[in-house]
């Protein structure tokens, strides 16, 4: 679905409070997920606006995001344990 929100705090609503938590206190989480969150509005603006840039840059976005998603739930699963 285009123009969905994929904040860390929707897609994991279970881990809000570690969320919470790292951000405050692990300046590497935080910086993270302030480019995860930069990029997920940024790819949702453009998905909006009809993507008015081309396959290969928006691929190379999403593939970011993924990545960083993926990094920060690995941070959350340590946290969590």
């Amino acid at each position: 679905m285009l123009g969905e929100n994929h904040s860390l705090k929707s897609d994991f609503p279970d881990f809000i409070e570690q969320i919470k938590t790292l951000t405050a206190n692990d300046q590497n989480f935080a910086t993270q997920t302030q480019e995860y969150d930069a990029l997920d509005k940024e790819i949702r603006g453009l998905e909006l606006q009809d993507s008015p840039i081309d396959d290969e840059t928006m691929h190379a976005k999403k593939l970011r995001r993924a990545a960083l998603k993926d990094q920060l739930y690995q941070q959350l699963l340590q946290a969590n344990s």
